[in-house]
């Protein structure tokens, strides 16, 4: 036991290392060059290349015994266009596991990135959304949507602290109003909790991380409230209903992935008998 817990602690540092060198790479070598010879497309081309990244970050990761990604509905992510993507965010690693199903994705980044000596060339070679200036955020994504690509948003705007409920912002809301696209919910359960907000990368679980994503089937704003209420009345109940939506659907994820878990243990318990 003890033996896997350091291999498991030696080997998530050194994946994080690769990415961080791999973003290093990206950002001062792979992007320079290809906006020199990408042409128009070059936005489009650079978030392939991210998604194809963060695909191969996250088989090192399974490889190296650090985390167990499953995903289920993985071609509704795969083949989506012109719909806003919201997800909860329990883990650091979500929008790298989200963002390499979508390879022409855009999604909503924290200032911070733009700054950080290795992101901030990925994300502007890939012209992701700043949150820069809130008041002419809804606008930018409304606008980016419209091109036909994906959306990712987290609603809660940062990673969810554990134990506590969900709690939305209304950024998502005003942007799923204003640009009247389809909604692609989708549900990030980790158990156990890894790389939890506030969480340090060395802290690590006692056994192997478990990333289960599951997209559920679009769902059309008009479903979950009803349309002539002000804008600012109508954001406040899209975001109480997606809320709801959200808190309902995790419940009866991790009851089913408790279960699952219950069940493996006792397997596992017989077979050593």
């Amino acid at each position: 036991m003890k033996v896997n817990y350091y291999w498991r602690l030696i080997a998530t540092g050194g994946c994080f290392f690769a990415f961080g060198f791999g973003a290093l790479l990206l950002s001062v070598v792979v992007f320079p060059l290809m906006q020199i010879v990408s042409g128009p497309k070059k936005s489009i081309r650079a978030r392939w290349v991210v998604s194809k990244v963060f695909g191969i970050f996250l088989w090192l990761m399974q490889t190296m015994g650090v985390m167990r990604l499953e995903v289920i509905g993985a071609d509704k992510l795969r083949s989506c266009r012109n719909v806003l993507v919201l997800a909860n965010h329990p883990t650091l690693i979500d929008v790298i596991a989200l963002i390499s199903l979508m390879p022409n994705a855009s999604c909503v980044v924290k200032q911070a990135l733009w700054r950080n000596p290795f992101m901030w060339g990925v994300v502007r070679a890939a012209n992701y959304i700043s949150n820069t200036e809130p008041d002419a955020l809804v606008q930018d994504c409304a606008a980016d949507i419209k091109t036909g690509q994906p959306l990712l948003i987290f609603p809660e705007g940062t990673r969810t602290i554990p134990g506590q409920a969900l709690k939305f912002r209304r950024g998502a809301a005003y942007i799923a109003l204003n640009s009247d696209v389809p909604i692609l919910p989708v549900l990030i359960s980790c158990v156990p909790p890894t790389l939890a907000k506030g969480d340090k990368w060395y802290k690590i679980p006692n056994k192997q991380a478990h990333l289960l994503i599951e997209v559920k089937d679009v769902v059309r704003v008009s479903q979950l409230l009803e349309l002539g209420d002000s804008p600012a009345i109508a954001a406040r109940k899209l975001t109480l209903a997606l809320e709801k939506y959200f808190t309902h659907e995790l419940s009866t994820m991790n009851l089913v992935s408790v279960n699952l878990a219950t069940k493996e243990l006792s397997t596992n318990g017989k077979s050593t008998s």
